[in-house]
């Protein structure tokens, strides 16, 4: 039997459901939870132990964001890691080029959005986010299991596609209007208009429109926000020829892309290092909507 079909990089639990088990098919689970550290910034842990403790969908392998689908030689968090390592990542998660893939997370998406980005990046589209995620799964009644699932290993070939990537110096050149294209930026409202942040300069990179991931979903479902609300959002960058979303660290800005893909856009990339990287330097301008 062949793996099920995909005609869409978002699929429902009901379509969940009805091909689970099916020859061909992986599920992973790409939970990663926020969490304050002692100094009172945000951090991040990978969500193996509420995956096993917790539960998953039934047969769920759990792909580890941080330590595995990341560079942990980077300069900074969640560095999208390089052909090889992705590639046996993705072998190790028991994905093949024959595979169909569908990714959820335990909270708004936007880390299932970044596997979902990176399988695509490295040139694999059957694969799809699960709308809704596990807490749309669970509020059903639909079936958990807790403890760990072994996956089967796989050999899988990437092939990069580096235009769903975007620089620095073509998010600079875009913002003096020496390209073409429009700046998406995922993080949250305080964030974008300086008045919240942890870095010291605060703010937006000149020109962005702010689409924090947050407000994708619904508050209550979780499920991915309506094509009418979806397009309400990202309306003034639908005809750009080409959208970079960017974030903290690439992953929100995910969550973006997605929704551009599900609103039809076909040229859209990431700027994985984002506002990690241009805030760092003194002289790439950032905008904010409040007094400083």
């Amino acid at each position: 039997m062949s793996a099920p079909l995909l005609d869409s990089p978002a699929v429902s639990t009901q379509w969940l459901a009805d091909h689970l088990g099916a020859d061909g098919l992986v599920v992973l689970d790409a939970t990663v939870l926020p969490y304050t550290q002692p100094n009172g910034r945000p951090g991040y842990l990978g969500g193996h132990e509420s995956y096993i403790v917790n539960g998953h969908v039934p047969g769920a392998v759990f792909a580890d964001v941080i330590e595995e689908l990341s560079d942990p030689t980077g300069p900074y968090p969640f560095t999208r890691p390089d052909a090889e390592r992705f590639a046996a990542a993705a072998g190790a998660l028991g994905v093949d080029n024959e595979t169909t893939v569908v990714v959820y997370d335990a909270v708004v998406g936007q880390w299932a959005s970044r596997v979902w980005w990176l399988f695509r990046a490295f040139g694999y589209d059957r694969v799809a986010v699960l709308d809704g995620g596990l807490d749309k799964w669970v509020a059903e009644g639909r079936p958990v299991d807790i403890g760990h699932v072994e996956p089967t290993p796989r050999v899988f070939v990437a092939e990069p596609r580096e235009q769903l990537w975007a620089s620095k110096s073509e998010v600079a050149a875009i913002v003096a209007g020496d390209a073409p294209g429009a700046l998406v930026c995922g993080i949250p409202a305080k964030e974008f208009s300086g008045e919240a942040g942890n870095r010291p300069r605060k703010g937006h990179i000149p020109g962005s429109v702010s689409v924090p991931a947050g407000q994708l979903v619904d508050r209550e479902s979780n499920a991915i926000a309506p094509t009418e609300r979806l397009t309400a959002l990202l309306g003034p960058v639908l005809n750009e020829e080409r959208v970079v979303t960017y974030c903290n660290g690439g992953i929100a800005a995910a969550a973006d892309a997605l929704a551009l893909t599900l609103l039809g856009h076909r040229n859209v990339a990431i700027y994985d290092e984002s506002l990690n990287e241009w805030a760092a330097d003194a002289d790439a301008p950032l905008v904010t909507t409040v007094a400083a």
